[in-house]
């Protein structure tokens, strides 16, 4: 692979991150939660301490909240500027991903390992539904990387450099930023046998500077919560910030202390690496075996020119999987690490081979299986849940049909063909996603809907409630407003409801809501969805129905 082809198709998947960030609105719950906070930060000038929606905030470390409010000050309030951080973030993950196997492999091996990350389908995800861990992945590998070139050329500067990395990526998600290289240097020296790399004085330092680095955030959490005792998150009284954020999250998931308790089976985050590794998944477990299988036989010697990315992902996983409290996205700060195994891998036995076995010819055609289930996925979504794709959607997937078919007659090398088919068929199906089925499913998020209303007509934000909806934070970043939400059943048989002159509800509440206000009035009204949860009726029209609730914008006229 030349350099030409490398920068069109990384340009080519930036491209598409692009599309997602500007075209796609706010998902609730997290990335809807996190940019609120954001513009809360913003508006309030509060940097140290950190509040939700009034109320003090005590989940996430505020590295994503700073960089994100620091990015909303320069472009506006919009969500394209709260994702320009975290993107920034991605793209630094894959400039570490390549320089780190720079340093180890091949210049193939190193293009391999960043294509092969930046077209998974996780990081296609969280280039517009952002969290903390879209953040994180950058961080954590550009310290791996600078700890790695540390290590080869003993330069102070990378070693600080990389306590940097790590202190960034502590204030970003907390102690996981360390865990993960401790976990990808330490066995890498114990089996190479340099014992010298165990004994550095400039550790002590490096802490020192870790330390000076998380200041302000130690200072806040201090502020808010050490010097408050007994202000209840979640309904626990919390006597720390300070150990909250450096124990309780993270080493309080094994302890029983976290408050979290969810998905805490060991296979978890293997089952959801079957979607979010997307394409390379089965070439990963594949490499994965393979290289265990040549450890064992060589007698537990090094196969392999570094150990880092091998032992990285293998001890964070068991340390992740015992963990009370798992989500989806807790195994991508480590994806850096599986796209160099599987580049690795790849360019040294399917690349250029021209002997391919039986094994591997068979598993090229599951792969062929796999790639016509994503173009069916990919015309289904184009043509079925909200109709028909604009022209030029068509016309770009019939381009990517030609493109794929000239790739499989090609004279290429099997291995050439299988990793350009993955490449463009999620190039080609996140395309549709973000240009077509994201925009057109989001309306059903109630918040960023009725936000858009409001601010259309002009409506005085002070006199909005909301009666019985679940929480959107859609509806408080869109609307550029904090609104109150009343779950009270009883709201409307008291006495009137003061200073609100609207009400967001669903229309089965409609009979209680006119016995108050006889001569109340629907002035916008839609049908809402948790977009999260996708279920085959609601992605069928005939069905939709069946899974949306009606909802509207009341004006009481008392």
């Amino acid at each position: 692979m030349n350099r030409l082809h490398f920068n069109i198709l990384m340009t080519a998947i930036v491209l598409v991150y692009v599309i997602g960030m500007i075209q796609i609105p706010l998902m609730d719950i997290d990335a809807a939660q996190y940019a609120s906070i954001s513009r809360e930060m913003l508006e309030s000038k509060s940097y140290l301490q950190v509040f939700d929606l009034g109320k003090d905030y005590l989940d996430k470390p505020p590295m994503l909240f700073w960089l994100s409010a620091f990015s909303m000050k320069i472009f506006g309030v919009h969500d394209w500027s709260y994702r320009i951080p975290s993107i920034l973030f991605l793209l630094i993950a894959c400039y570490s991903t390549f320089q780190f196997t720079k340093l180890y492999y091949t210049q193939r091996t190193a293009q391999l390992a960043t294509l092969i990350l930046a077209s998974s389908q996780a990081f296609f995800l969280i280039a517009h539904d952002v969290r903390t861990d879209t953040m994180l992945v950058g961080w954590v590998m550009l310290s791996i990387y600078l700890l790695a070139k540390w290590s080869l050329e003993n330069k102070n500067q990378l070693f600080f450099a990389a306590m940097t990395a790590i202190a960034g990526g502590m204030m970003t998600k907390g102690p996981i930023a360390l865990v993960v290289p401790v976990l990808c240097f330490a066995p890498h020296w114990l089996v190479q046998k340099k014992w010298e790399f165990f004994y550095k004085p400039i550790y002590i330092l490096g802490i020192i500077w870790i330390a000076i680095l998380l200041i302000p955030m130690s200072w806040g959490l201090y502020q808010q919560y050490d010097l408050h005792p007994g202000k209840l998150i979640n309904q626990i009284p919390i006597n720390s910030g300070l150990k909250f954020y450096y124990w309780t999250q993270s080493f309080g998931r094994y302890t029983g202390e976290n408050f979290y308790h969810e998905m805490s089976y060991p296979t978890f985050l293997l089952e959801n690496m079957f979607w979010s590794f997307l394409p390379w998944v089965f070439v990963f477990l594949w490499a994965i075996g393979y290289r265990i299988i040549n450890w064992v036989r060589n007698g537990f010697q090094p196969t392999s020119p570094e150990l880092i990315s091998f032992f990285g992902f293998i001890l964070t996983y068991i340390v992740l999987s015992r963990s009370q409290a798992q989500l989806p996205h807790y195994i991508f700060v480590v994806f850096p690490l599986a796209s160099i195994i599987v580049a690795s891998h790849w360019d040294a036995l399917l690349w250029s081979s021209e002997r391919i076995s039986k094994g591997i010819k068979w598993f090229y055609g599951f792969h062929l299986f796999i790639f016509t289930i994503l173009c069916s996925v990919l015309v289904m979504i184009a043509f079925v849940p909200f109709g028909k794709i604009h022209w030029a959607g068509i016309i770009f997937i019939a381009c990517l049909f030609i493109i794929l078919l000239l790739i499989v007659f090609s004279k290429q090398a099997l291995g050439q063909k299988w990793f350009y088919l993955s490449l463009f068929i999620m190039l080609g199906v996140n395309l549709i996603l973000n240009s077509h089925f994201y925009p057109q499913l989001l309306p059903y998020q109630w918040g960023n809907r009725t936000a858009a209303f409001i601010n259309q007509q002009g409506i005085d934000k002070n006199k909005v409630m909301a009666y019985q909806l679940p929480n959107s934070y859609a509806l408080h970043f869109y609307g550029q407003h904090i609104f109150p939400i009343n779950m009270d059943s009883a709201a409307f048989e008291k006495a009137p409801l003061k200073n609100v002159d609207y009400v967001v509800a669903d229309k089965s509440n409609e009979a209680l809501i006119f016995k108050k206000y006889p001569h109340a009035h629907w002035i916008m009204e839609a049908d809402r969805f948790h977009v999260t949860l996708l279920t085959l009726p609601f992605l069928n029209p005939a069905t939709r129905f069946q899974e949306t609730h009606p909802y509207g914008l009341l004006q009481l006229n008392k």
